[in-house]
């Protein structure tokens, strides 16, 4: 029950967001339905290797479309295909005082542990499992050529002329001033703009699909003019050597670090806000989501698979915090019981599992909320 909520959700978020210009549509649903599927996979992995009896594993809500039986399990697609469940026999929330001595509230505490356990370590195995994939494509690059294509903004300095004339980072830069990209180079970019301090220049650009105009003044700086943004050619080729035999025991290392480095940048930005340091605004919902994996899709495989990693390894900490709803409640509870060596009531759980989904709808409707209003500005 407690993955129907955000699941379904998926769908009219996903409509709303593919309503945006500029927008594909594969990129993202693969995305979304591919992480879904992992977590969901890695709760019935979980429990089929501790004997726990599943009844369906379905990819998707709804009406069952097609399957097959895999001994006592109905593995499904329903015709729903944005979300998935898992379900348990002896699990069923509205008879939770259902006799059934194989079901999962029969089951031992470290199995039930386990079982919530086995998405969130499927999201952090499958970020491990993207990573390498794409670092076994890196070892091998040995020279990188930049294309002629238009300026890729990749950040904008706050407080700086670019920031306040409204550039973002993502945006694709046309016409600065008399340069055209593709044609000019970024070197050719980076010298006329220091030597326009205090000269308005006229920017044409893309952004998301969408032409847009801007007036952008460098900032004079030591008799040399700035606007404040880091910029590389949006196109590049890659040069490689031939596949070796060891790469594949090289890119394990690079893979672990890199994932690594995720989880630690993740929970970093987590503290940031919990303590403050961070604004809220800076949280990115479902449509930010939807629109990064359609921007990723469209600049090429390896972006397009580090980006689903990235959200993979969000979707793993996310679900391991202790809110009572996510699987990271459920376990916090069975920790609980363990300490105090029995179980909590069923009406208590119920009632905490109900705060729990309070919270979930609030953060939910404040994420897609900061989603509708960064649409508009």
């Amino acid at each position: 029950m407690k993955r129907f909520l955000p699941h379904a959700l998926s769908l009219p978020v996903l409509f709303l967001a593919l309503a945006i210009p500029g927008v594909g549509v594969l990129g993202p649903i693969v995305l979304i339905c591919g992480l879904i599927f992992i977590h969901e996979l890695g709760h019935f992995l979980m429990a089929k290797r501790m004997g726990m009896p599943v009844e369906v594993f379905s990819l998707g809500f709804g009406p069952r479309l097609i399957g097959f039986k895999w001994n006592e399990t109905d593995v499904r697609l329903s015709i729903l295909p944005l979300g998935g469940y898992v379900k348990l026999a002896g699990y069923n929330p509205e008879e939770p005082d259902a006799e059934d001595p194989n079901g999962f509230l029969k089951q031992p505490a470290r199995k039930r542990f386990l079982f919530y356990a086995g998405g969130i370590l499927a999201n952090i195995l499958g970020t491990f499992v993207l990573i390498y994939v794409v670092a076994l494509s890196q070892i091998r690059i040995i020279e990188v050529h930049a294309q002629p294509s238009p300026l890729l903004v990749q950040e904008v300095i706050k407080g700086m002329p670019a920031e306040k004339a409204g550039l973002q980072a993502g945006d694709q830069i046309q016409v600065l001033g008399d340069l055209r990209f593709p044609g000019a180079t970024t070197q050719e970019a980076v010298t006329y703009i220091q030597s326009r301090a205090g000269q308005p220049l006229n920017l044409q650009l893309e952004r998301e699909g969408k032409p847009l105009r801007l007036q952008v003044t460098p900032q004079g700086s030591g008799g040399s003019g700035k606007l404040g943004i880091q910029f590389s050619p949006s196109a590049f080729t890659t040069t490689r050597r031939p596949f070796q035999a060891l790469d594949p025991l090289r890119a394990i290392p690079m893979a672990a670090t890199e994932t690594f480095h995720s989880a630690t940048a993740i929970l970093n930005s987590l503290w940031q806000l919990v303590s403050g340091q961070a604004s809220v605004k800076q949280i990115g919902g479902p449509i930010a989501i939807i629109k990064a994996g359609s921007r990723a899709a469209k600049t090429g495989w390896e972006n397009y698979l580090q980006l689903t990693a990235f959200i993979s390894m969000n979707l793993a900490i996310f679900n391991a915090l202790p809110i009572p709803f996510l699987d990271g409640g459920h376990m916090l509870i069975l920790i609980v019981e363990k300490l105090r060596r029995r179980d909590l009531s069923l009406g208590f759980k119920e009632r905490i599992l109900t705060v729990g989904f309070f919270i979930l709808i609030g953060l939910m409707a404040l994420v897609l909320g900061l989603d509708l209003w960064r649409l508009k500005h």
